[in-house]
């Protein structure tokens, strides 16, 4: 479960990235977060995560502050970032070890769990290449595996979709279905909103760092007869 409440985050002294924002992700739901570009969606995402500290407000993550309990706070979380070029000298299999080592997943689990998604990825065969070969696409689906190491309770993904081919998009998009399902949380950011449109529960719209809208897609669907998520979106930013 998310809690982020009341958050404000500044820049510079003056650009107010996300402004006295708040929202839950609960449990089983699966959450769009949606809003143009430089809305402060991968702030909040970096704040979430403990990437940023927020300057004020509160953020906990299943019950756990993330300025004042960091470590248990991370435990419980299973984050994508918008960049998947990170430890690129590394092997693919030598990285979801190390990811597995941080966790401290025992070595039997964590094969088992990389095998699992490796498969469905199609990326079992590459593992003991260096990641510096492998395409955009390889590099996000390496960072999946990594985040579900640990079984984590809340997964947190910055643009996820961006650069996967359209089965491995499918792939990833059952596996958030399935974790919400599981009882757990997704929250996302995502320029598209028709798979916003299909797969959330819930949506969350911003526009400079505040709320447009927080609620589900049938009741915002519903004060908007007749209108696509698309059509919505764009009325609500161009509004503001």
């Amino acid at each position: 479960m998310i809690n982020f409440n009341n958050v404000t985050k500044v820049f510079n002294n003056t650009l107010k990235a996300v402004d006295d924002l708040s929202f839950t992700v609960n449990k089983g739901e699966i959450v769009g977060f949606i809003g143009p570009n430089g809305s402060g969606k991968t702030t909040t995402i970096k704040m979430l995560t403990g990437i940023l500290s927020s300057d004020s407000g509160e953020i906990s993550i299943n019950g756990h502050d993330i300025k004042k309990e960091p470590l248990e706070a991370k435990k419980s979380i299973g984050y994508i970032a918008d960049s998947p070029d990170m430890f690129l000298r590394l092997k693919g299999i030598e990285f979801l070890n190390f990811i597995g080592d941080i966790y401290k997943v025992p070595s039997d689990v964590r094969k088992k769990r990389f095998t699992e998604v490796c498969d469905r990825f199609g990326l079992t065969d590459s593992l003991n290449a260096p990641m510096l070969s492998y395409s955009h696409g390889m590099r996000q689906k390496i960072m999946v595996a990594a985040a579900l190491v640990h079984n984590p309770d809340v997964w947190i993904l910055d643009e996820p979709l961006i650069g996967l081919d359209p089965k491995s998009a499918f792939e990833l998009k059952a596996m958030m279905r399935e974790h919400a399902d599981a009882g757990n949380c997704v929250f996302f950011s995502t320029h598209i909103l028709e798979v916003a449109e299909k797969l959330c529960d819930k949506v969350i719209i911003i526009k400079k760092g505040k709320s447009l809208y927080d609620g589900t897609l049938d009741n915002l669907c519903s004060q908007n007869t007749g209108k696509s998520l698309e059509q919505i979106f764009l009325e609500l930013t161009e509004n503001e």
